[in-house]
């Protein structure tokens, strides 16, 4: 009790709900950055999904039919993709690829076939 009179309890115990309040406010921002870093990953990966999914569905047309329709949309759970066919320039054809997410994104790719083997031979991410 004679502590408490002369004013050392009051201070140690504001200091240790400082250091406290320190170290909760780091952890809630270290949560809060780890969930944002997973939710833009989450959306890049579903990106890449739909464009690897969209270059897949082209060539097997591009393949079977054995030219690429001129246009067109693929039309996914969370999004469109719309797509450009070129006419062919030597053994190279160019698709402009653009999709619109639901959340508002726009991005565009170009995708470079080639027209004997009927195979995807570049692809170029325009953002």
């Amino acid at each position: 009790m004679k502590n408490a009179e002369s004013g050392f309890t009051y201070p140690l115990t504001l200091c240790m709900l400082i250091i406290f309040l320190m170290f909760f406010s780091i952890h809630v921002e270290k949560l809060l950055s780890e969930r944002k870093i997973a939710h833009e990953t989450s959306t890049i990966l579903q990106e890449e999904y739909y464009y690897l999914i969209s270059v897949k569905k082209i060539e097997s047309l591009f393949q079977s039919g054995g030219s690429i329709p001129s246009k067109g949309t693929l039309v996914y759970q969370k999004g469109n993709m719309g797509y450009q066919a070129e006419v062919p320039a030597g053994y190279v054809q160019r698709v402009n690829f653009t999709l619109c997410m639901n959340s508002g994104e726009t991005l565009n790719g170009i995708g470079y076939f080639d027209t004997r083997s009927k195979k995807l031979i570049k692809w170029v991410e325009m953002n």
